[in-house]
C-alpha cells in the first residue's frame, strides 16, 4: 500500500523480502469504503511482476469482504502475478482450511497475532500460542514453510520453530523513548532516567534498527 520508487530501489539489497498486501492498513483506516479491490489487486500484481517479488501475502480482508471474496481475489492475484501467494490463516477459517493450505501451498502464514492498532501481542495470540507446535508441525509435515505475522517474542521464537516472522516491535523504542542493546543472546531495553529526554531521535532510530539487525542475524542461525 505504501510502496514507492524508493522501495523498489532498495528491494535488490535485501537478503530476503516478503511483500505485505496492505490488508492491515484497510482495517485501521477509511480506505476500504471506496476501494476497488480488483484494481488494487491488479496494481499489487504489477508491482510483484515488475520487481520479481518471490514471496508476497494474499489480501486477507475477510472481515471486510468475506472469505469467499478473498479467495476470488487470491486467484486473480496469483494468475496475474504468475506464482503462488502466501495465504494468511485466521481463526475464523477453521482447522480444515489450515490443513488444505498446508497441502496446497509451499509457504503459508498465521495471522491475527497483533493487538488492535499494532499495540503489542493480542489476547488471541496468547490464547492460540499453545497450538503453535501443532501449526508448525502440520505445516512441516506437509513440506510447507510457515510464517507468523506480527510475532517477534524472543521467548516464543525459542520455543516455536517458525520459518520466518515479522513485526514492527523494533520501532517501540523510538516511540516510547528507550534504546535497544543486543547482548549476543537477547535484546535489552535501556530506559531513560526520570526527567531525561532523548537527545538525538535520529541516532536512537539508527541504534535500534542496528541492534534489531544483530538480533535478526542471531535468530537466523540460532532460532
Amino acid at each position: 500500500y505504501y510502496a514507492d520508487k524508493t522501495t523498489e530501489k532498495h528491494l535488490p539489497l535485501f537478503k530476503d523480502f516478503l511483500l505485505d498486501s496492505g490488508a492491515y492498513t484497510f482495517f485501521s483506516g477509511k480506505q476500504a469504503k471506496d476501494m476497488q479491490w480488483e484494481d488494487y489487486v491488479d496494481r499489487y500484481a504489477d508491482f510483484i511482476r515488475r520487481n520479481n517479488v518471490k514471496n508476497f501475502f494474499e489480501l486477507d480482508i475477510d472481515k471486510i469482504v468475506g472469505y469467499d471474496r478473498v479467495k476470488e481475489l487470491r486467484k486473480r492475484l496469483e494468475k496475474q502475478a504468475g506464482r503462488q501467494c502466501i495465504p494468511v490463516w485466521h481463526k475464523t477459517r477453521g482447522k480444515d482450511d489450515y490443513l488444505s493450505m498446508c497441502d496446497e501451498y509451499e509457504y503459508i502464514s498465521v495471522g491475527g497475532l497483533v493487538g488492535a492498532g499494532g499495540a503489542g501481542v493480542s489476547a488471541y495470540s496468547k490464547e492460540v500460542a499453545k497450538y503453535f507446535p501443532w501449526f508448525v508441525n502440520e505445516a512441516h509435515k506437509r513440506r510447507a514453510r510457515i510464517h507468523a505475522l506480527g510475532y517477534t517474542s524472543i521467548e516464543g521464537l525459542r520455543k516455536y520453530h517458525f520459518d520466518s516472522v515479522d513485526s514492527t516491535s523494533w520501532i517501540a523504542g523510538n516511540r516510547f523513548g528507550f534504546i535497544y542493546k543486543f547482548n549476543g543472546n537477547d535484546l535489552l531495553k535501556i530506559h531513560r532516567k526520570e526527567g531525561q529526554r532523548l537527545a538525538n531521535f535520529e541516532k536512537t532510530v539508527r541504534n535500534n534498527f542496528n541492534e534489531w539487525k544483530k538480533f535478526q542475524q542471531y535468530a537466523d542461525i540460532m532460532l
